[in-house]
């Protein structure tokens, strides 16, 4: 009983929508002539749509075209661009670079077959700084002027690693086995110069000359001048002085002469005087003047003393 009356319930409830379906149908307005409206974009849009798909497939076409034009220009590689190769052990560059703004690198060296040439239009400078970027040497090569500023500068020979020139704020060193000025008006020294021995080049004269003072050679253990296969000379305008404060002055030769001394007059006799005196006695005055004296049998300087008034 109970399924038979679900059964009518059922049939009840679909009379029910079939009327409000048929009420429905007869209430909506008869549309007449109803037109179909596509779907999608026609007309200008269309038309616009495909120009600016055609512009962005040329504007890739062109960018590949530049990027491969670029590629092939350049010289990319694998290894890097152009004459710039990366290796393991830094950047390799060859041919002639231009740098616009400044370098910093470790280490810069050529190839072995080949100089390392470093250019520019003004100057070329070299910069060394420590870690807080402070400036502690500058190498300057200029049109004028090669300037190093540095506390120490050394030129090192390249087979030992001698030092061949050094300078600092206290003193200049040369350690080249020989120092050659080779300029006509030879080497000027503004104040002392020491060294242990001053030589000339085989063949030729060595001349030490100060045109407008004097001269002054130094040396706490003695100063010897020596000539072994010529003359010594000294000459001067006014008055030469030997003078030995402690010691004596040695003259040590198989012949010593006296040249231009004063000669005092003396006649023992009147028959002597027209005799040639050839023979002359060495007398000395009390203010160590020289002259001579003509020899006799006996001393002869008291009576030519007269050789001391003139001094």
């Amino acid at each position: 009983m109970d399924r038979a009356t679900d059964l009518d319930i059922e049939e009840l409830k679909m009379t029910r929508e079939q009327y409000i379906l048929a009420t429905q149908q007869n209430n909506l307005p008869k549309v007449e002539n109803a037109q179909l409206y596509p779907v999608g974009i026609y007309g200008w849009r269309k038309r616009c749509l495909y120009f600016f798909v055609l512009l962005l497939l040329v504007t890739m076409i062109v960018n590949l075209a530049m990027t491969i034009w670029i590629l092939k220009v350049m010289n990319f590689t694998v290894d890097g661009m152009g004459n710039l190769r990366v290796t393991k052990k830094g950047i390799r560059l060859e041919g002639i670079s231009e740098f616009l703004l400044p370098l910093y690198v470790k280490e810069i060296h050529s190839r072995k077959d080949s100089p390392l040439v470093l250019q520019s239009d003004r100057n070329v400078t070299v910069n060394a700084r420590n870690h807080m970027g402070q400036l502690t040497g500058q190498l300057t090569v200029g049109a004028d002027a090669v300037e190093a500023q540095c506390k120490r500068f050394e030129v090192r020979a390249s087979e030992d690693g001698r030092v061949l020139f050094s300078a600092d704020e206290d003193e200049i060193t040369i350690g080249a086995e020989k120092l050659k000025v080779t300029g006509t008006e030879g080497a000027v020294f503004g104040h002392s110069v020491e060294t242990p021995h001053i030589r000339a080049e085989p063949s030729q004269d060595l001349r030490l000359e100060s045109p407008t003072r004097s001269l002054i050679m130094e040396a706490p253990r003695g100063v010897q001048v020596r000539a072994a296969a010529g003359d010594f000379k000294a000459t001067c305008r006014k008055e030469l002085h030997l003078q030995s404060t402690e010691g004596e002055i040695f003259l040590n030769a198989d012949t010593i002469r006296l040249g231009n001394l004063p000669t005092g007059s003396f006649s023992s006799s009147p028959s002597s005087s027209s005799t040639r005196q050839t023979v002359y006695e060495l007398c000395v005055c009390p203010n160590g003047k020289l002259y001579l004296s003509p020899a006799g049998l006996g001393s002869t300087c008291q009576f030519s003393s007269s050789v001391c008034l003139w001094s």
